[in-house]
C-alpha cells in the first residue's frame, strides 16, 4: 500500500518507482476502484471516475514528472505513454485508465529512452526543461513507431507539445540525434 508522502524526500522516492499496489484513497467519497498498471507495476486506488489521470499521478502518486500546465490538452507537459500511445493525462479520466498500462517520465528507463534523454541534452534539447517530460515521452511513442523518422515526421510527432521558449531547433535534432543513436545501436 502506498501512503500519501509526507516529505519532498518522500515523494522523490515515490517518484522513482510506484512499488505497491494500492493506493490511498485521495477523497473519502471514492465510489470508483481504478485499476490499471503504472510504469510496470499494478496500482489499485479509490477515485472518482471523472477524475484526471494527471492528478492521481501527481497528487496520489508523487509522479511528478509528469507536468501541470495548460490542463486543456494543448501544450503537451502532462504526455504520458497509454499502451504504449501518447495522451495528455490532463484530458484522460480515470475511467478511461481501467486496465490499460501507463508509463509515465519516471517509468521510460529502457535503452531506447536513455538514448532519447541523452540526445536531448546532447543538442540542447531541454531548454528549461518544463517540457521535456511531455517531450520525451511523445520521441518515445514516435521512435517505438517509426525508428527513422524524417524531419516532417518528427514536427508530426511532436505537435502535441509546446516548447514555450520558443525554440524548436534543439529539441527536433534531439530526436534526430536519437534516431541516429537508434542506427548506431542496430549497426545502420
Amino acid at each position: 500500500m502506498i501512503n500519501k508522502p509526507n516529505t519532498s524526500t518522500d515523494k522523490q522516492e515515490t517518484s522513482a518507482s510506484v512499488a505497491a499496489t494500492e493506493v490511498t484513497p485521495s477523497k473519502q467519497t471514492a465510489e470508483y476502484e481504478l485499476k490499471c498498471e503504472i510504469n510496470g507495476v499494478p496500482v489499485s486506488t479509490a477515485t472518482e471516475p471523472s477524475r484526471r489521470l494527471l492528478h492521481i499521478l501527481r497528487d496520489d502518486l508523487g509522479l511528478t514528472g509528469t507536468k501541470r500546465s495548460c490542463e486543456i490538452g494543448r501544450c503537451g507537459a502532462c504526455m504520458v505513454l497509454m499502451d504504449g500511445k501518447p495522451v495528455n493525462s490532463c484530458l484522460t479520466m480515470a475511467y478511461q485508465c481501467e486496465g490499460a498500462s501507463i508509463t509515465t517520465i519516471e517509468g521510460l528507463t529502457d535503452a531506447r529512452s536513455e538514448r532519447i534523454k541523452e540526445a536531448f541534452l546532447q543538442e540542447g534539447g531541454f531548454q528549461c526543461g518544463y517540457c521535456t517530460p511531455g517531450m520525451v515521452v511523445s520521441t518515445k511513442a514516435l521512435l517505438d513507431d517509426n525508428p527513422c523518422p524524417g524531419r516532417a515526421e518528427i514536427e508530426e510527432g511532436l505537435s502535441g507539445n509546446i516548447c514555450r521558449c520558443t525554440g524548436y531547433g534543439g529539441i527536433v535534432r534531439a530526436v534526430c540525434r536519437a534516431a541516429e543513436l537508434e542506427g548506431e545501436e542496430r549497426g545502420q
